[in-house]
């Protein structure tokens, strides 16, 4: 059975919308930097975000690939499932984030992104996991270097 890691606080008085999502860990050669998505707002989310309709799990990580920075991808491993309770101040909603987590590599650019609020920057691991809006996200980026550090053995 997968463990459920959970982040953030549920509110028991709260109503909580489901938002299934999947985000892609995307490391350099050295594993010393990580690809994150800065929005135009300056926070910084893992490549991906929600599922749409009936997709799975590689459709939409390829279909946020292109929209956010016009490139194709390839998944590499599964990581993990984690949620996240929060609230979002852009929709004023309380969401429950189901992050499902894969490593990938970034391929070759096939288009303009179609989201031009959205920027692909490389930093350092440490400034990563410090600076992801989402908890959750932080922790797949730490599972991501544990599966990888065990696969390299």
């Amino acid at each position: 059975m997968q463990t459920i890691h959970t982040f953030g606080k549920k509110d028991p008085n709260k109503s909580y919308i489901k938002r299934p999502a999947v985000y892609a860990v995307v490391f350099n050669e050295t594993m010393k930097n990580a690809a994150v998505v800065q929005a135009d707002g300056g926070k910084s989310f893992l490549l991906g975000g929600g599922l749409e309709g009936e997709e799975t799990h590689i459709e939409c990580l390829k279909r946020e690939a292109i929209e956010e920075l016009g490139l194709e991808i390839e998944i590499i491993q599964y990581i993990g499932y984690a949620e996240r309770y929060f609230f979002s101040t852009k929709e004023y909603t309380d969401y429950l984030s189901q992050g499902y987590f894969y490593i990938c590599e970034l391929g070759k650019k096939i288009c303009e992104p179609i989201e031009e609020d959205h920027h692909l920057i490389w930093m350092g691991i440490d400034e990563v996991k410090k600076n992801l809006f989402h908890e959750h996200q932080s922790w797949a980026v730490n599972t991501a270097l544990e599966l990888s550090r065990q696969n390299d053995k």
